[in-house]
């Protein structure tokens, strides 16, 4: 049943061009190495989405048990569950892109005056990459109604799940306080995918879509690697932007971040790519935004 909900959610299909705020140091890298950094969704810079899920969890199974649900004893063993797993459980990787290319929040919030830019691919070609990688591309979820609804479905995927799991046990032992943890173990991976696109409705100008890997469960045999953060070392794996033989990095267009050195950033922003041979098929645009800088 979850895994119905889990498809569905991952079924659309991105049709316009599909943008990735970074840096200028971002950007050298992605060009000369042809890959984006995928990081663990614990660690991205909103990652709050995780604890908006959990809080959503929360909120549901708090009403079912006012409402007097019959089996308290498994609501409460899945919220705390979930409080704990959602943080040190399966590791899962994305990247963010948007729709839209020129936010003045993403350039504050991705890049420092004079130093952003946000790139442009083909929908198509990121789509590509992602199956060839066993990645999944989604659009996150921002409508609260439509987050309730999704929980809702959640936990009761969960009721029937244990109910089937519990009548095929010869003896459910009542005292034991994590006695439906391996019912919850099945849908792990799916409750993280979830997860991983349901935002806070305060963030739904970004119109985002994420590429999401496959749950990793084991880091020190998976290829993952650590980069310095703010605060703290961030866990990412590296996600290639495959292409022909020889050929550079397909960029379909580029928005050059707020400066106030629009012409000489323009022009050196020209000549790296084209030294690299990484010429985005629609140009480069100035993004006209006044910014200044708090």
């Amino acid at each position: 049943m979850i895994r119905d909900i889990t498809e569905n959610l991952y079924s659309d299909i991105p049709k316009e061009t599909l943008y990735h705020y970074t840096t200028f140091t971002g950007l050298m890298g992605i060009v000369s190495s042809q890959m984006l950094w995928a990081s663990d969704i614990r660690y991205m810079n909103d990652s709050a989405e995780l604890k908006h899920t959990a809080d959503l969890i929360r909120l549901e199974i708090t009403q079912r048990i006012t409402a007097g649900h019959a089996k308290p004893n498994l609501l409460n063993q899945f919220l705390e569950w979930v409080t704990h797993r959602i943080t040190n459980g399966h590791m899962l990787f994305a990247a963010s892109f948007r729709s839209n290319g020129n936010l003045l929040s993403q350039w504050r919030g991705y890049s420092k005056l004079g130093k952003g830019v946000s790139l442009g691919f083909n929908p198509s070609y990121i789509m590509k990459c992602a199956r060839e990688q066993s990645f999944q591309i989604g659009r996150c979820i921002y409508n609260s109604a439509d987050q309730r609804r999704l929980i809702k479905q959640v936990v009761d995927s969960v009721e029937v799940l244990a109910k089937a799991h519990h009548e095929n046990k010869d003896i459910l032992e009542k005292n034991d306080p994590q006695s439906y943890y391996d019912v919850f173990e099945k849908i792990e991976t799916d409750l993280l995918r979830i997860a991983a696109i349901l935002k806070h409705p305060s963030f739904q100008e970004e119109e985002e879509w994420r590429i999401v890997s496959p749950a990793l469960t084991d880091y020190v045999t998976s290829p993952v690697l650590f980069r310095e953060g703010t605060s703290m070392l961030v866990p990412y794996v590296e996600f290639k932007l495959l292409h022909a033989k020889d050929k550079p990095v397909a960029l379909e267009h580029i928005f050059l971040g707020p400066t106030p050195n629009i012409n000489i950033s323009m022009n050196s922003l020209t000549m790296f790519l084209a030294k690299n041979g990484a010429n985005p098929e629609k140009g480069i645009t100035y993004c006209e935004i006044p910014y200044r800088q708090r």
